[in-house]
């Protein structure tokens, strides 16, 4: 992914959140030089200095089958999102579009029964412990859960690389940044408001 230096997040702690909080993503391997992509939540996990990019998919996904022939798999997570426009700025510019996105690199390999059984404990307890009526792994039915884990394919990703872009609007002076967020606002789009907090929260840190 191609980062100016404006844009460039470093911050190990700061990509995690991140991660964690946009955890839908796009997981992107090859198969004969044919690029193959699906769209899944994804976990993190940590362990000892490692960490790990959870998951599963379909079995019938045919995509699980090229994380051994694949030496270099790609999960992109992506956050809010919006056009700007260049008549919010103090001078003559051309517009452009702000955005989050994170790039995690990694190898691929198969969760055996038991770590795909802790994999989805850990993303129902994630998505529906403060829920009214919480649907957790330890309240479904064995049958219903043995039958579900037969059609399904649990991985993991060992992270080496990580690349993350925060183009916020970095470039521009105060008054054009608070003229930007304002403006954001006031768009109907709802992308565009989350964009405007986001500026919004990297003012006031």
């Amino acid at each position: 992914m191609y980062i100016p230096k404006y844009f460039k997040v470093t911050n190990v702690d700061e990509i995690w959140d991140f991660v964690h909080k946009n955890s839908f993503g796009t997981i992107v391997t090859t198969k004969k030089e044919k690029p193959i992509a699906t769209h899944l939540p994804f976990g993190l996990t940590k362990k000892g200095d490692d960490y790990f990019i959870t998951g599963h998919m379909a079995y019938g996904n045919p995509q699980w089958r090229t994380f051994e022939t694949c030496e270099d798999v790609l999960v992109m997570f992506q956050g809010p999102h919006s056009y700007i426009s260049s008549s919010w700025y103090g001078h003559e510019e051309v517009p452009t579009w702000n955005y989050q996105a994170v790039h995690v690199y990694g190898t691929a390999s198969i969760l055996d029964k038991e770590e795909l059984i802790e994999e989805l404990t850990t993303m129902l307890k994630k998505y529906e412990e403060n829920r009214e009526n919480p649907v957790l792994w330890d309240k479904l039915s064995p049958q219903l859960l043995e039958k579900e884990l037969k059609g399904i394919v649990g991985f993991k990703i060992k992270v080496q690389e990580i690349q993350a872009a925060y183009k916020l609007s970095q470039n521009r002076n105060e008054e054009d940044y608070l003229n930007i967020v304002h403006k954001l606002h006031e768009e109907e789009d709802s992308n565009s408001k989350q964009m405007a907090k986001v500026m919004e929260k990297r003012v006031t840190k």
